[in-house]
Parts: C-alpha cells; sequence; structure tokens
C-alpha cells in the first residue's frame, strides 16, 4: 500500500514523532495507522534505554503546592531547546501533582503512580523521550509541610527551587527566606550542623594560609578560630547576612519575628552533573542525528 503525505500528517499529529519515523512506522504496518501507533509506542520503550545513557543536565525544577504542604521535583533533559517545551514542561508539571497527591518514598513508586491519562509515570516519560528524542530523566523529588507559614520561591525560568517550612512568622517572611536560600545556597541550616570533616578540612587550609602569611603559632590559632567561625556562618542559613539587608543575618530575622525554619529543600537543575559542552550548531546536529537513532 502507498504511503500518502496525509497518512504520515496523521501519525505524526497522533504520536508527536518525526516525519521520517512516522513512514517507517506506516511502511512495516501496511499503511495501517493505528497499527503504526501501537508499533510506535512500543519502540518508545527501547529508544528510551538507547537514551538512558545520554547526560541529561538540563530540565526544570518545578513546584505544585496544596495550602500548607508543597512537592518540589527536577526533572532533565538533554538540551534547555527541549526544557523550554510544552511537551516536556507539562510533563514535569505532571510529575510534581503525582508528588504531591502520592507522597512517594521512592523512585520505583513514582514510576507506577497512574497519571491522568491513565498510563503510569514511566511509561509517560518513555512515550516522551520517543517523540522529543533526548534522555529525559525524573532526578529527585520531595514533599514538605509546614505547621506555619510555608516559603516557595522559584527562580530562573524554573533552574532553581526552594520550599521552605517556618514555625512563626508569615507568609512574607517565608517567602524571603525562600528566596534567600535560593541565592545563596546554605549547606546546612545551623553552624553546629556543619559536618566534621567538613570543618577539619576548613580548618586545615586556613592554618596552611595563616602559616604562608608568616604568623607565628601563637596568632595563629587566633586568627583560625575567627576565620572558621565566619566560614560557618557563611555556610550555614542562619548564620548568613541576609540578601535584602546585609546588616542582619537570617537567624536574627527569624528571632525578630519569632519563627524558626524547620526544614527546607533547594534543588538546582543540573547541580552536581557534569556537562558536556557544545556549541549550538553541534547541539542542532546532535539533535538532527538523534530522531534517526
Amino acid at each position: 500500500m502507498a504511503i500518502t503525505a496525509a497518512m504520515v500528517k496523521e501519525l505524526r499529529e497522533r504520536t508527536g514523532a518525526g516525519m521520517m519515523d512516522c513512514k517507517k512506522a506506516l511502511t512495516e504496518t501496511g499503511g495501517d495507522i493505528d497499527a503504526a501507533v501501537d508499533l510506535m509506542r512500543k519502540s518508545g520503550a527501547a529508544k528510551a534505554d538507547k537514551k538512558a545513557s545520554r547526560v541529561a543536565a538540563e530540565g526544570v525544577v518545578i513546584i505544585e503546592r496544596d495550602n500548607n504542604r508543597a512537592a518540589i521535583v527536577e526533572v532533565n533533559c538533554e538540551t534547555d531547546f527541549v526544557a523550554g517545551g510544552d511537551d516536556f514542561r507539562d510533563f514535569a508539571s505532571a510529575v510534581a501533582q503525582a508528588v504531591l497527591a502520592n507522597a512517594p518514598d521512592n523512585d520505583g513508586a513514582l514510576a507506577d503512580i497512574a497519571l491522568d491519562s491513565g498510563k503510569n509515570l514511566d511509561e509517560t516519560r518513555r512515550e516522551l523521550i520517543a517523540k522529543i528524542g533526548e534522555n529525559i530523566q525524573v532526578r529527585r523529588f520531595g514533599v514538605l509541610e509546614s505547621k506555619g507559614p510555608l516559603g516557595t520561591y522559584v527562580h530562573g525560568n524554573d533552574k532553581i527551587g526552594v520550599l521552605v517550612a517556618l514555625d512563626g512568622g508569615d507568609e512574607d517572611l517565608a517567602r524571603d527566606v525562600a528566596m534567600h536560600i535560593a541565592w545563596s545556597n546554605p549547606s546546612c541550616l545551623r553552624p553546629e550542623d556543619v559536618p566534621a570533616e567538613l570543618v577539619a578540612k576548613e580548618k586545615e587550609i586556613l592554618v596552611e594560609q595563616a602559616r604562608g602569611e608568616g604568623k607565628p603559632d601563637n596568632i595563629i590559632e587566633k586568627m583560625v578560630g575567627g576565620r572558621l567561625n565566619k566560614f560557618l556562618n557563611e555556610v550555614s542559613l542562619l548564620g548568613q547576612a541576609f540578601v535584602k539587608d546585609p546588616k542582619v543575618n537570617v537567624g536574627k530575622l527569624l528571632g525578630a519575628a519569632g519563627s524558626v525554619v524547620d526544614g527546607y529543600l533547594r534543588f538546582e537543575v543540573g547541580e552536581g552533573i557534569e556537562k558536556k559542552t557544545e556549541d549550538f550548531a553541534a547541539e542542532v546536529m546532535a539533535q538532527v542525528q538523534g530522531s534517526d537513532s
């Protein structure tokens, strides 16, 4: 049976796949569009497995909220171009909604959650990989519930997202603290929460710096103590100078409002992932070549 342009167009509209993939599926199914749809859905799993090893360091951080409870997710793809597309962003939002509604405790539980379409989340992810042609991964997720104000903040075209739960204070304070966390990226809540190995490593560096400045040993200890305290405040939320008013630290800001931080989550797209460096032309070429894989 001859494969017409109208048949290819209809299959593309139903699957969102590339023209050549549609024509190939129609050829294999003798022009049966329904069978071609099924074939392309089945092949989606194979394509997903093939692309799973490719670095996915772009993407979005999405927050979904229901009163004093919110979910935050990071969903990754390979290019910023895809991260800005409606299909990818709709999927990321669906993931966040599923996390908020079901509070899964691990990746496997999340993958099995049924979405409104009737398909589970991982099946939907694999079909999107087949359609878009990039590796797509749900990298991490979390849920935070607050007994007081809940602060949410998303920055940089959904590249950084923050949730913060306060006990005391108000919504404006919670949002300000969330915004500060997005900007400052604290390692922990309090100076005393900084891991002992990190403190020891920093102290060793500070001692060597002081010796390099030619300071005597009796002075080094005092110098290092002061510099170490400065470091601990800089990396912990409560010790940091507040972004809107550097004259006051976050701990004092909260104390003045009779508020404490019960917990926070900060996700940044691609944080800790080793990214590939490609120029735009190479990236486009990789997309074109990937459409045939």
